[in-house]
């Protein structure tokens, strides 16, 4: 939709992770020479930690695209929740091989197979695990034993784990001593910095054909980076959602004041549904929210719907204080506290009480 309105040849800020649109920050220059050296080194694990959407994903793509397609044969996995049998199925299906109703041997012995055939026709089998914080010790471990696998020569397969920080924790395991010892490379990918996210956005945007139109002022690229903390998936989704929003109000310029204007949409839907579930909380947001008239006659509902609640619970405490004074009052109560000791009423043994609350 916005394509054609701002003249671009493509969606700048696609969440799909395109190597055409990297964008080689400092942070992301480094991580890639550490995955060269790695692949240079031909064996071992390489592992690139970062947070959710830091660019680890568009990292290795971009490193595929620069290496010799025909002599790499590359398989990624990114269901990591599995025990260890189901991720050696993953494994051979990623690289085209059967894996239905096979035993953990078989699956073994098809994948050494496979690897040894690839090492046969000078090709390079690479694995890449993504989401690798969700692995268990024990998967870990029988991905370990996969770079076993090797000639006289050299190993036949190579790893790649690719994960967000706790991952790191993980690997200081007792039980990850012998993985530490087969690593080759690892590097954690963190942010982008203020100068470095604008750079960022014009790079993608140029890459689509982007001829200043539309325009960004400085304090627009200050409130990108403030809401989204230079992480490039936060700053997609964003500016994403302001081109949109550009488009539908026919804006040819962004400020400050269009960037806020999105966050608080985005932020305005994802809290919602917390709303909706806190009392205290949905009054104080419906006081405040600025919202369109449909949202507001939604609001009145709500607020409506409360006052009746709490109108009613008011009723029926005031029905029972009052029903508690006539019976502490009456005669009957009172010559029986006369006649015997001080003790508690159970009011529960008394079916008019009961009968009266109930009311």
């Amino acid at each position: 939709m916005y394509t054609s309105f701002y003249d671009l040849n493509a969606k700048p800020f696609q969440l799909k992770p395109d190597p055409d649109f990297f964008f080689g920050s400092a942070g992301h220059k480094r991580a890639m020479a550490y995955l060269e050296y790695g692949m240079a080194q031909e064996e071992g694990f390489i592992i690139i930690t970062g947070e959710v959407g830091a660019g680890k994903t568009t990292l290795v793509r971009n490193l595929f695209k620069k290496m010799e397609s025909e002599k790499i044969v590359a398989a990624q996995i990114a269901n990591t929740s599995l025990n260890s049998d189901d991720t050696l199925r993953i494994v051979s299906a990623a690289f085209g091989l059967p894996f239905e109703n096979l035993t953990k041997a078989s699956l073994l012995i098809g994948i050494e197979k496979f690897l040894l055939q690839c090492d046969q026709n000078e090709k390079r089998a690479l694995l890449v695990v993504d989401e690798a914080q969700n692995l268990s010790s024990h998967t870990v471990e029988e991905l370990r034993m996969l770079s076993n696998y090797q000639t006289d020569k050299k190993p036949l397969l190579q790893t790649f784990l690719l994960g967000q920080p706790e991952f790191r924790k993980t690997l200081l395991g007792e039980d990850m001593k012998q993985l530490r010892q087969r690593v080759s490379a690892t590097y954690h990918l963190g942010p982008m910095n203020s100068s470095e996210t604008r750079s960022y956005i014009e790079h993608r945007l140029n890459t689509a054909g982007w001829n200043d139109n539309p325009s960004f002022s400085q304090d627009a690229f200050d409130a990108i980076y403030d809401y989204t903390g230079g992480i490039p998936r936060k700053i997609n989704t964003l500016c994403e959602r302001l081109l949109l929003m550009g488009c539908l109000e026919e804006l040819h310029n962004f400020s400050a004041t269009e960037v806020n204007d999105v966050i608080r949409d985005i932020l305005h839907e994802y809290d919602m549904p917390i709303v909706e579930e806190t009392t205290t909380l949905e009054i104080n947001t419906l006081k405040v929210s600025d919202t369109t008239s449909d949202t507001s006659t939604k609001t009145d509902t709500k607020l409506k719907k409360m006052n009746d609640r709490l109108g009613n619970m008011e009723n029926s405490i005031s029905s029972v204080l009052d029903l508690l004074k006539k019976v502490l009052s009456s005669s009957t109560v009172k010559k029986k506290f006369h006649k015997r000791k001080p003790q508690t009423i159970k009011f529960n043994r008394d079916s008019r009480v009961k009968q009266s609350v109930r009311g």
